[in-house]
């Protein structure tokens, strides 16, 4: 065999090569994900599942889907029979909301030993503005991308108060100061660990809170590729608090 069809059979070879690629990586983005499921059919497509393009969906009275596909959510309900790759069409921006909530670390300053955020959350927001603060109103794993910049989070700023932090026969009492809406976490008294269970309270809350946290081992680039890596390690606050900021990005129109 000569050079030159030798050096032609490579070019096929790869050119094939490349557009098997290309299906793969179309395919794989297509997918849709289940991001939350209520009703009876809640069993059938349970949180988590992926569904192909041509995967059709049943749904029943009472039922509730909702799903994330190329940075779009889309909500269906009720008695419906649709197919999955024809949900949502992906989008050219996530817009300043989901990008706000994306974000790779607050940008925060300091003053008087209190640390704050640079982008303040507005009055009517009732959720953390980014992934990686920790409202400590809510209990459960929480996805923790660096303990080093943990920073706790409260909705109201309007007082003075004071939360606790307990682990085991460690504790400690961080103030937060009228005007401020987020505190660091007191990493040289309470070191942030994997997998055991942090009670928190005071600090407004009307019963204890328990909290454990879950290693990230790499920040998410995309929506979809952080809603699956939140359902994977069981971090649901986190999970709807970015649901409900794409929801409401798509809504307001950016």
């Amino acid at each position: 065999m000569s050079c030159p069809e030798i050096r032609t059979r490579r070019l096929g070879l790869t050119a094939a090569a490349v557009v098997v690629a290309m299906a793969l990586t179309t395919a794989a983005a297509a997918q849709s994900i289940v991001v939350r499921s209520t009703g009876p059919s809640a069993s059938k497509y349970p949180v988590g599942t992926k569904l192909k393009p041509s995967d059709r969906v049943t749904l029943v009275e009472g039922d509730k889907l909702v799903l994330i596909q190329g940075g779009k959510t889309r909500t269906v309900s009720g008695k419906v029979t649709f197919t999955a790759g024809a949900t949502v069409q992906a989008s050219q921006s996530m817009g300043t909301t989901v990008t706000r909530m994306m974000a790779k670390g607050p940008t925060v300053r300091s003053r008087g030993g209190f640390s704050r955020e640079a982008i303040q959350a507005q009055p009517d927001e009732l959720r953390a503005p980014n992934l990686w603060l920790l409202d400590y109103r809510q209990g459960g794993t929480f996805c923790v991308a660096d303990p080093a910049t943990l920073m706790l989070w409260r909705p109201d700023m309007a007082s003075d108060t004071a939360l606790t932090i307990a682990l085991g026969d460690k504790s400690e009492t961080v103030a937060l100061v009228s005007g401020a809406q987020f505190r660091k976490w007191p990493l040289d008294t309470v070191p942030v660990e994997y997998d055991v269970d942090y009670r928190l309270s005071g600090g407004g809350l009307t019963a204890p809170v328990t909290v454990r946290f879950a290693a990230v081992a790499a920040m998410p680039e995309t929506p979809d590729a952080a809603g699956e890596m939140l359902m994977a390690k069981g971090c649901t606050p986190q999970l709807d608090r970015l649901v409900d900021a794409m929801a409401e990005a798509e809504a307001a129109g950016g």
